[in-house]
């Protein structure tokens, strides 16, 4: 709609002697409160007058005496033309327009100004609106349905099967040959069963799900590193992957592990080691991306070992850690027994201890410690030897002892029961009794380990 616009013009009308717009009302009112002091008679000493009219402005000048009078201001006012409109006429034209074309609106209160808010208020609306009336349906349209999908193929008139998801990948499960040392022969079987062998000959039933998942994990991942390897050290003739003693893990077949605990009532522990066999299936830890040397003992004096420590190597998963539910709850963490000092002089090899030494009273005295607080080197009789060598010549449980000497016999008590290199099965028991799970017992006792799948490691061996 266009513009419409009306131009109005107006005469302009001299009229001499009167005021012509609304300033000069204050003049009108001083007027005539003059003419009505004059008829009353009452002079008014008055020595000049100004007139304000518009933009002019004239000056009466009255001599003393004499009154302001209509035609002094006559006078004075003769010689100005003021432009004056006429108002009345004005207003009826001013109605006729605002009849016509309204008041024009603006904004808010304050006129001329814009408001952003409205604007985008509107944009808005119109964003929502003009989706929505494209793509409603016109009268009489009838919505088109969206067609099914088919497998049916029309260019060559067969169906052609739909894709299926895709499956994870699996591999078939690997054997194990087991040497049977007291029998002398080989048997084999599936790897989870014998994991489950293996996890009823190392680790008590009564302990905690989580714990029997972590000793199963670390004997699976025990034989992947052997069958990945093809190694068959310290099986005689090498018919085997591995023995049934402590030489490797200590196994015996689950038929005859499932008769003798149904027989002693224990069918419950039956069904929980099968368990956790069952949901930690398949499971390794790795480093690198290879099976590690997932080694484990009984009882820790509260403190793992470096693997350097004890075999002389250095393993970078297997760390020094602390190990503090062992002494609470392991029945054998302390344990004393009793030698002859002959007996320890010939388990050592040695002939006699030295006078000197005998009369000091310090035959036997430490040299130095491990970071897992256990003996690294002693001297036995002027004779150096590691902590760990005369653990194993005097058939100790630990390598961390003290010992007390009356007469000729020596008392000697160990704290902990193993090598003390990797999991301890009763620190990881106490650690389930927190509420930690098979991984987090796993990943304390192995730094820096990851997981990864037995089955997808030998089939690509």
């Amino acid at each position: 709609m266009k513009e419409a616009r009306v131009q109005v013009k107006v005469p302009l009308v001299p009229r001499p002697g009167m005021l012509g717009s609304e300033e000069s009302s204050t003049q009108d009112a001083e007027k005539d409160r003059l003419a009505t002091e004059k008829k009353r008679g009452n002079p008014l000493q008055v020595a000049k007058m100004h007139i304000v009219i518009g933009s002019k402005q004239e000056t009466i000048h009255a001599k003393p005496g004499e009154y302001v009078t209509e035609e002094l201001k006559q006078e004075a006012t003769e010689h100005i033309n003021i432009p004056l409109i006429e108002l009345d006429a004005f207003r009826k034209v001013k109605r006729r327009l605002m009849r016509t074309f309204g008041r024009r609106r603006h904004w808010g209160r304050h006129p001329g100004l814009w408001h952003p808010a409205t604007a985008v208020s509107a944009l808005l609306v119109l964003a929502i609106c003009i989706p929505v009336i494209l793509v409603w349906p016109r009268a009489g349209e009838q919505t088109k349905p969206t067609p099914a999908p088919t497998d049916a193929n029309p260019s060559k008139g067969l169906n052609t099967p739909s894709p299926l998801p895709a499956t994870p990948v699996s591999y078939p499960e690997p054997n194990v040959r087991v040497y049977l040392s007291a029998a002398g022969t080989t048997l084999e079987l599936p790897l989870e069963s014998y994991v489950t062998g293996v996890v009823a000959a190392e680790m008590p039933a009564e302990f905690r799900l989580e714990a029997l998942k972590a000793q199963a994990i670390a004997a699976r991942t025990f034989i992947v590193r052997r069958l990945v390897a093809n190694d068959t050290s310290g099986v005689p003739s090498g018919a085997a992957d591995v023995t049934d003693t402590i030489s490797h893990q200590v196994f015996i077949p689950p038929d005859e592990v499932k008769a003798d605990w149904t027989r002693l009532g224990k069918a419950k522990e039956w069904e929980k080691l099968q368990q956790a066999v069952r949901e930690s299936r398949d499971a390794v830890m790795t480093y690198q991306g290879r099976a590690i040397t997932a080694s484990f003992f009984s009882t820790s004096n509260g403190y793992t070992e470096n693997a350097e420590d004890v075999w002389g190597n250095v393993v970078p998963y297997l760390k020094s850690v602390a190990s503090p539910w062992d002494k609470q709850l392991a029945p054998g963490f302390e344990e004393t027994v009793t030698m002859k000092r002959s007996e320890i002089l010939q388990k050592m090899n040695l002939d006699a201890i030295p006078v000197s030494a005998d009369q000091n009273g310090s035959w036997i005295k430490v040299l130095s410690t491990t970071k897992g607080h256990r003996i690294k080197e002693i001297q036995i009789a002027g004779e150096t030897f590691s902590g760990p060598e005369v653990r194993k010549r005097l058939g100790l449980r630990s390598s961390q002892f003290s010992w007390k000497t009356t007469g000729d016999e020596v008392q000697i008590t160990t704290y902990g029961y193993g090598h003390g290199v990797g999991m301890s099965q009763w620190g990881a028991n106490g650690m389930a009794q927190e509420g930690r799970t098979a991984t987090e017992i796993l990943k304390h006792y192995y730094t820096g380990i990851s997981f990864g799948q037995a089955s997808k490691m030998l089939a690509s061996k």
